[in-house]
């Protein structure tokens, strides 16, 4: 259903180390760095889509966080989201949510909740039951 999904930041370098961070704990793969242009994008092991992207805004004008807009992306379980939303806090997010069961979603979403260094809003959420 998705192609990719391109967040705009405003220093690249800096969002790069956040990205790099985070997703390596989702276990994305790296795909591209263009520092010229700039932009980066990941995937998932040995699939070409979806692609989750960073850059700079194609008009060129500072990249802004836009209200109710939202990236949420998928964890193995509930471990995951913990360690991932630890990473990101660590790599300089703002807290906007700590790991918990979210019923009020259903039954078995956890997630967690944080925004990158320009203020974009991410999740990262497992709709499994806990693993034992």
């Amino acid at each position: 259903m998705i192609s990719h999904i391109f967040i705009g930041v405003n220093d690249f370098s800096r969002a790069f180390g956040f990205y790099a961070a985070v997703l390596q704990e989702l276990g994305l793969q790296l795909k591209f760095v263009d520092q010229n242009k700039p932009w980066a994008g990941w995937v998932q092991p040995e699939q070409p889509r979806p692609l989750l992207l960073i850059g700079a805004p194609y008009d060129n004008g500072p990249a802004s966080a836009g209200n109710g807009q939202m990236t949420a992306l998928l964890a193995e379980n509930r471990a995951t989201v913990r360690r991932v939303h630890a990473r990101a806090l660590a790599a300089g997010a703002l807290c906007e949510g700590a790991p918990g069961l979210r019923a009020h979603y259903h039954e078995h979403y956890y997630g967690a909740y944080f925004r990158d260094p320009d203020g974009n809003k991410l999740c990262i959420c497992c709709h499994q039951p806990e693993s034992e």
